[in-house]
Formats: structure tokens, C-alpha cells, sequence
């Protein structure tokens, strides 16, 4: 645990002192769980965020993008359920005064339950190496199977009770499992309450005619809302999608983790429409290529896990959430959810309007199906940001700080360094930058010996760094340099535009999908 939280405190830092992410109002003493992205984190934000888009929108034909209003008609989140439903369970300690959600307690619980199982595991592996057997060793082993068991039955009885609203078993599961304050281990808890979580706010010039509005807590209710106006004038035929990304808003009642739990926060999501009875097919397509799309980035597989839903939302019969392993263990990245025909009815019965869709091959009406991903982008940045930012003994015994962000997404493709700042090489080397800033986010970089500028761009994230030197100006090539593995190669000036297209394109990435 210990270890979990120095590498944390490891990338906050290191996401402050190379521009990714600062504290919001930070010279006022900050907002809290309210951040600010920098100047190469909204560049990584942005690619991310293309990266999803070009993939979602672009890779598939019968999916539309949309960008729908922060703003919406009241009715809207009356009619979504999120007015009377949209709350999470609350829980103070009355010692230290700290407030909590009590899923979120139990989830933690539970998920170091599970760590002692895969610590059984990977020491069994260990002991008995290739001739292990895991999934035997899952089924036959005691221990494992215990901690197994008790995972499953916590998680089971928290989500019976919350479906239930039966708030005082949750606070007689956290009372049994002996579960403390994390801060003060303190067990003197007051009981669970529901807390909405919803941002308020006005619309109009005067108090007296103002109307009462909400801050989008999603931006899924935008799209359904808009199911018709999309599907008749883009003339889309069941199954179709439509994607956006946005910003949403959540009064968390514990913010924290960094950006992974934000008040002020943005999603990207797809609402995918079929033909009732189709959901569930398309519902174990959308997890299979969500995940692929994961595994693209080549954080490692290890990292990436399935966590099918206990506890269904109201409006779903299916729900997984795609989990990886933060620097403070596994926690939900992506959801997956088989939405039924929820929305599109309630919007139907609170707006009075006929939402539903003419199926030319079957001739008849129905109110489609809704399969939805949603995935959120503070959480991928944070994903992406931990997993590249690594410590590397080097041969020589030295160490060096890497981030070793997935080409395609990095903020800056390369950098561009004159071995000296003089005999023409800083001309030439603003020549290559005016050639290749046309399609590439490239930098320059002449401060220090040329060793020091490729351990500084190694820590900032840069893939790659092309030096100028005193050859280039006789022959017009330059030496790359590969940030991950740290080998050069000679290369000609003009086929440098090419080989950062080969190494960091949307389409050379998006291609292996």
C-alpha cells in the first residue's frame, strides 16, 4: 500500500513539473477536486480524446457525432430518473468528521480481499512455473477459494441492499467487515443516507422568474433526446450509433484519487440503437471492441480486467465495467451497459412525443434497444499518464525518468535539437521544424548538452528527438532517436515527414485495430 502511494505521489508531481496538470486557482489556494491541464496535458487530452473519436465516429459508418447542450430542459432529468434516483450512499465518521460513500468503502474492501487471492496465485505460479495450472489452482486451492467466496458475497449483499435502498444493512455490512476510517481508523459511523448528486444552478435575468436548472451530471440524456432529429436527417438505419464527448458535472461527495474523481469532468460516450432482442448481441460486441481498443495503446494486458454489475441501474439488464490498475489499484475506466429502452420511453411519456422508429424490413414501429459505452477522459488521461511514467536502470548503472506515452497520442511527436547553437545548425533545424509543423506537434530544444535535452524530453514524453549536427549540413540527414529504446539511426531530412507518419498517425495505430 505504501509503494501504491509513493508511485502516486510520484506521478501528481511529475504531472505538475512538465505542464500536464496543475491545481485550478492554485495562487487562491485551489478548488477542491477541481484541476487545470497544461500545456502539453491538453495537448494529450485532445489526442486521447481523437484518438476515441477517429475510432468511434470516423472507423464506422453507422455511428454520428453530435456535441448536445450543458444545458437542458429541466423535464430532461426528471424524465432520466436522475432527480429522484441519481444519488450515492453517504456516510460520515463521526470522529474524524470525514464524509465517504459507503459503496466506495466496501468496494475497497473487498478489492484487497481479492489482492490476497492473486498474491496465492502468483506464489503458487512462482513455486511451480511452467506446469502451473491457474484456473486448477483457482478451483482446488482453500484459500483462494475462501477469499474468492467472500469478495463475491460482499459485493453481492452491498448491491442486494443498495437495489433495495436498504441503507442500514450497508452500514451493518461495513460495521461486520470491521471496515475503519482509511485516514484515522476510526469505526464510529453515522448511519448511511442518500445524497443527490446533481450540480444546481439558474436560468433568467431576475430571481423571481428564473428558472431552476441543472449542471449535466451525463451527456447520454443529449443524445437521447436528440434520437430523432439525428436518425431523420442522417437518414440512419437500425443498428446505428451516435457519439460525443463533454463535459459533465457531479457533486461527488468524496472527490478524490487526483483527476480520477472530479467534480467537473468530461465523457466520452456512444449510445448504440437495435432492434429490441438484439441487445444483448451487441452488448458482448461493444465489450469485445471496447477492450481491443485498450489494449491498442500497449499499456499491457495485465493491466485491464472485466467487473460484471451486481447492482443493475434502473434502466439496464446488463452492465460491465472495463477496470484497470491504477497506481492505487483496480478501478472502473469504461462502462458497457445494456440501457433497454429506458430513455427513449421516459423522454416519450414526459415530452408527449412519439420517439420511436419505423423498421422498413420488419414493417412495423418499436422503441429502439440502447447499448452504451462510456468511458471517461480524465480517468483515460490518468490511466494513459500512469502507466507511461516509469524509473529504467540503464546499462551504465545510471537511472533515467521516462514517459513512455503511447506514440500516437504523445503531445509533442518530436523534438528538434542543433548539436550547437551555432554554424547554421539552429537555422536548419528551424527549417525541419517549419517543414514538419504542418502535420506533427514538434519542439525545439537547444539549452544544455544534447545528453541532458534527450533525458529532459524522455521525462516530458517526447517519443522522439532528432538532432542537427554539424554533418547534416553536408549530406541534409539527422540522427532519431527512439525515446523507449533510446537507439539512433541516420536518416535523411526528407523522410522524416514520413517515418513520424509510419511511427505516430491515427491511421498506422488505428490500422492494427
Amino acid at each position: 500500500m505504501a509503494k501504491q502511494e509513493d508511485t502516486f505521489k510520484k506521478v501528481i508531481s511529475h504531472a505538475k513539473e512538465y505542464g500536464y496538470i496543475f491545481g485550478s486557482s492554485e495562487i487562491y489556494d485551489g478548488l477542491s477536486a477541481v484541476y487545470d491541464y497544461g500545456q502539453n496535458g491538453a495537448e494529450l487530452k485532445k489526442n486521447i480524446r481523437e484518438y476515441w473519436w477517429k475510432s468511434m465516429v470516423q472507423m464506422h459508418q453507422n455511428i454520428v457525432g453530435l456535441d448536445a447542450s450543458i444545458f437542458m430542459h429541466p423535464t430532461t432529468w426528471k424524465a432520466s430518473g436522475h432527480v429522484d434516483a441519481f444519488n450515492d450512499p453517504l456516510i460520515d465518521n463521526k470522529d474524524s468528521k470525514k464524509r465517504y460513500r459507503a459503496d466506495v468503502l466496501i468496494e475497497d474492501y473487498a478489492e484487497k480481499i481479492l489482492q490476497k487471492a492473486q498474491k496465492e496465485i502468483k506464489k503458487a505460479a512462482k513455486r511451480f512455473g511452467d506446469a502451473f495450472n491457474e484456473d486448477e489452482f483457482k478451483a482446488t486451492n482453500p484459500r483462494v477459494l475462501k477469499y474468492l467466496a467472500d469478495h463475491k458475497a460482499i459485493l453481492s449483499r452491498m448491491g442486494s441492499s443498495l437495489e433495495k435502498e436498504d441503507l442500514a444493512d450497508v452500514k451493518l455490512l461495513i460495521e461486520e467487515l470491521g471496515i475503519a476510517d482509511p485516514d484515522t481508523g476510526s469505526k464510529n459511523w453515522t448511519d448511511v443516507r442518500q445524497f443527490n448528486l446533481m450540480f444546481g444552478t439558474k436560468l433568467g435575468a431576475s430571481a423571481e422568474t428564473a428558472t431552476d436548472l441543472f449542471l449535466r451530471p451525463e451527456t447520454a440524456q443529449g443524445i437521447f433526446v436528440n434520437f430523432l432529429n439525428v436518425q431523420k436527417t442522417g437518414r440512419m438505419k437500425i443498428p446505428f450509433g451516435i457519439a460525443q464527448t463533454g463535459k459533465a458535472f457531479r457533486n461527488e461527495i468524496v472527490a478524490r484519487q487526483f483527476i480520477f474523481r472530479m467534480r467537473e469532468f468530461e465523457q466520452m460516450e456512444m449510445q448504440f440503437f437495435v432492434r429490441p432482442g438484439e441487445e444483448i448481441k451487441y452488448y458482448e460486441y461493444w465489450k469485445k471492441t471496447r477492450l481491443k481498443w485498450h489494449l491498442s495503446l500497449g499499456l499491457g494486458d495485465e493491466n485491464y480486467r472485466f467487473h460484471d454489475h451486481d447492482k443493475l441501474a434502473h434502466y439496464a439488464n446488463a452492465a460491465a465495467d472495463i477496470e484497470f490498475n491504477f497506481p492505487f489499484g483496480f478501478k472502473e475506466l469504461e462502462g458497457i451497459h445494456s440501457r433497454t429502452d429506458f430513455d427513449l420511453k421516459a423522454h416519450e411519456e414526459f415530452s408527449g412525443k412519439k420517439l420511436q422508429y419505423f423498421d422498413h424490413e420488419l414493417n412495423k414501429n418499436y422503441t429502439p434497444y440502447v447499448v452504451e459505452t462510456s468511458v471517461g477522459l480524465d480517468r483515460m488521461f490518468l490511466a494513459v499518464f500512469s502507466k507511461s511514467l516509469q524509473e529504467e536502470t540503464l546499462e551504465d548503472g545510471s537511472s533515467r525518468t521516462v514517459l513512455k506515452l503511447p506514440a500516437v497520442l504523445a503531445p509533442v511527436k518530436a523534438a528538434i535539437l542543433p548539436l550547437v547553437k551555432k554554424d547554421g545548425l539552429p537555422e536548419l533545424a528551424q527549417q525541419i521544424i517549419g517543414n514538419l509543423k504542418w502535420n506533427f506537434n514538434v519542439a525545439y530544444d537547444e539549452k544544455d548538452a544534447v545528453g541532458r535535452r534527450y533525458r529532459r524530453q524522455d521525462a516530458n514524453g517526447t517519443p522522439f528527438c532528432i538532432t542537427v549536427d554539424h554533418d547534416s549540413l553536408k549530406d541534409q540527414t539527422v540522427t532519431i532517436r527512439d525515446r523507449d529504446t533510446m537507439k539512433q539511426e541516420r536518416v535523411s531530412i526528407n523522410s522524416l515527414e514520413r517515418i513520424l507518419e509510419e511511427r505516430t498517425s491515427f491511421k498506422s495505430w488505428l490500422a492494427k485495430l
